[in-house]
This record gives C-alpha cells, structure tokens and sequence, in this order.
C-alpha cells in the first residue's frame, strides 16, 4: 500500500487538468505540460484535485502507484512555480557566461565548451562561477543541469570542476611531510 499514492494531488486556483487520449495535460500560468498514462493506473480529476489509484491488483500496479503520483504532482508544481537547479564552479580560470541561446563554458581545456541551451529551459549566470537553471519540467531541468556537470565533474584533491549547490564532494588527504 503505497503512502504518497495515497494522497491526492491538490490543484491549486489558475491551474486546470484534463483527461484525453490517454494524457493528462496539465495547464498553470508558466505553461503546459502533458504526462502519458499508465495503464495500470486510474487517474481522476475531481473538485479541485487529482486522485491516482492502482487500476487492478497487479504487483507491477501497486509498483506504479506512488511514482504516478509523484509525476503528477511534478507536474502541478511546473505549471506553478517551475524548478530550479544551481551550479557551482570552481578553479583557477574556470568561468560560464550565458550568451543568448547558449552557454559558453571555460573550464581549463584547449577550447571552450559551447552548450546549446534546450527549448523550455532557461539558464541565468549571476557570476561567472554560478549558473541557474530554471524550466518547468523537473526531468528536463535535472538533465541539463547533469549534462552541463559532465563536461568537468569535481575532482577529490582540489575540489575543482562544477558542482550542484550544496553537494558535498569528499577531499582526499595530500602527501604527507
């Protein structure tokens, strides 16, 4: 029995949902989003909330439960709020600038890393060692924010490369003298 299935998902004023075609499109004030159906789920949109029930008594069901649930309530929060991630660079030269549709990247290699910014997400530099990215779709932004670390991921020694905010990177110990 799942606890967080359980739940309904609270639709807040400004947002409305709708059933068709075996997606639950999802319409707020920053957009759009559309999540595709499980068969082995049954979704209700009644009075103001989203009820996520299993569909039959099937162990794969009850597996799906609490994850479809989670993924709506995703949804509910996009259109509302957005997401939002943050990186931070470290190191001597390492830099991001944010030029248009894309990202210009600076860390220590014999070029820089041009990085297309995707459709829907939207990518701030406040300073040259921070970088923000924002969209309405949490798959979307977390992706981003894992490929744009992938091009330099922190290091044990010195610490140096791009991390999440709040990511705590284990140092290993230097020579001893």
């Amino acid at each position: 029995m799942s606890r967080i299935g359980k739940k309904p998902v609270a639709i807040p004023s400004g947002v409305t949902a709708t059933i068709d075609n075996g997606q639950l499109s999802v319409k707020g004030p920053k957009g759009t989003l559309a999540l595709a159906m499980r068969d082995e789920i049954s979704y209700v949109v009644e009075d103001g909330s989203i009820s996520v029930t299993p569909a039959n008594g099937t162990k794969q069901a009850r597996a799906f439960w609490g994850m479809q649930r989670t993924l709506v309530q995703n949804l509910i929060t996009g259109v509302t709020e957005g997401f939002s991630k943050k990186l931070l660079i470290t190191g001597v030269g390492y830099r991001a600038n944010a030029q248009g549709k894309n990202l210009k990247l600076q860390l220590g290699y014999s070029h820089d890393v041009d990085f297309p910014v995707p459709e829907g997400i939207e990518i701030k530099t406040p300073d040259n060692t921070t970088v923000e990215i924002s969209g309405i779709d949490k798959q979307k932004v977390g992706q981003v924010a894992a490929e744009i670390r992938r091009w330099r991921k922190p290091e044990p020694y010195k610490g140096k490369g791009i991390k999440y905010d709040g990511e705590f990177i284990f140092r290993k110990e230097g020579k001893k003298k």
